[in-house]
């Protein structure tokens, strides 16, 4: 194949971190509180402000509190659980690594006899088998997998159980049923392209209410406990965080949501990845060796995007040449400049991971597309040759 010309201004496609929001500059943190208390009036204003903000944004209902927490989403996810936990039978949806992983931490830490709902990379478990009496644990988008959960009607609205739903690289990009929802963690380092290790934790007037009427089995960590004698410590929910967060972060965050504001709030930020997505599939569908890894269009991320390797030489190969070649190609992409950290996660099929996140521009993405065939190429003629 002849070499590409042209070339994505801003070749980062990480699917966590990502990338900043366009027009990002250094110069924008300037009025960082920087060598301030945390808890001095202007700290704890702008971290509050975060919370206000991420509000007004995602759509949360005034009577859900919304609290910044340590430990990124991971942080968050595993403070609900080990928090909220141990009252009713617990349900768990893992298809891709990180809700396989809190499949883990329920049995394997807090052993409860967790039913856990698997599905292999690129699908969904069966929903029609989720026992509502029990609480629910899930990821709505799938980092590691390209699988995303469909429009909330899934979800009864007379559930018995809770909902804690890991939305990662789901918030800010994809409509979230709030009133199905009793738990909603998220992180600054997705699709608003923010720092990470500060998560954060939205708690439904039911979660609140098991919050401060049980007591775990097990003792909680400091980091993770969101009640005192037995009230909910309402400080945490006014920006009064329970450990020392970076000042610096929460200035860049504040100006990615003021970006945010400024194209049009959750409207804009779902139309940008939409409009990503959009020329992604164009070059999939004439694709002869990319194809999804989710094939159902109607659950597939629209954030990260997942790719496996179709053509019929790669299939033909062993699994540990298969893995050899998609490292290849994502390296080969990387050397030219054009394309940073494709590589699908380690635990997921060999294959690429693109980010279509809203702070990505579509022209980038459709710089990048010619690069992917033509490092294909070049992999799979060298590997041939090499055999």
């Amino acid at each position: 194949m002849t070499r590409p010309t042209g070339r994505p201004q801003r070749p980062l496609f990480s699917s966590g971190p990502c990338a900043k929001r366009p027009g990002w500059t250094l110069s924008l943190l300037e009025n960082a509180a920087l060598g301030r208390s945390h808890r001095s009036k202007p700290g704890k204003a702008k971290l509050a402000e975060v919370i206000d903000r991420s509000r007004k944004i995602l759509g949360v209902p005034a009577d859900y509190r919304i609290g910044i927490v340590p430990g990124s989403d991971t942080g968050a996810v595993e403070m609900a659980l080990w928090s909220l936990l141990g009252p009713k039978p617990v349900t768990v949806l893992a298809f891709e690594s990180f809700s396989k992983d809190w499949a883990k931490d329920i049995t394997g830490q807090l052993k409860l006899n967790a039913t856990v709902l698997e599905a292999p990379y690129g699908a969904l478990p069966d929903l029609k088998a989720i026992d509502w009496s029990h609480d629910l644990v899930f990821c709505w988008n799938g980092t590691t997998s390209g699988v995303r959960l469909p429009a909330g009607d899934w979800m009864p609205a007379d559930r018995g159980g809770l909902t804690i739903c890991d939305a990662t690289s789901a918030a800010f990009a994809m409509d979230l049923p709030w009133d199905r929802l009793d738990v909603v963690t998220w992180s600054w380092q997705k699709v608003l392209g923010g720092e990470a290790a500060h998560g954060m934790i939205a708690l439904s007037p039911r979660a609140v209410e098991r919050l401060t009427t049980h007591k775990p089995a097990w003792p909680l960590p400091k980091v993770f406990r969101m009640t005192a004698s037995g009230k909910l410590s309402e400080g945490i929910f006014k920006g009064e965080t329970i450990n020392t967060p970076s000042m610096l972060c929460v200035e860049d965050q504040l100006d990615a949501l003021a970006w945010a504001e400024r194209i049009g709030g959750l409207k804009a930020l779902i139309g940008r990845t939409e409009a990503n997505i959009a020329v992604l599939s164009d070059w999939v569908a004439r694709s002869p060796w990319a194809a999804f890894l989710a094939e159902d269009a109607k659950t597939r991320s629209t954030t990260s995007v997942c790719l496996k390797i179709v053509d019929p030489w790669f299939r033909a190969l062993g699994s540990e040449a298969q893995q050899d070649v998609a490292k290849q190609l994502a390296a080969a992409i990387e050397a030219e400049g054009v394309g940073f950290d494709l590589g699908a996660y380690r635990d997921a099929p060999p294959g690429l991971r693109i980010w279509c996140g809203a702070t990505v521009e579509a022209t980038d993405i459709a710089a990048l597309l010619p690069w992917l065939d033509w490092a294909y190429a070049q992999v799979k003629a060298k590997t041939e040759k090499a055999a």
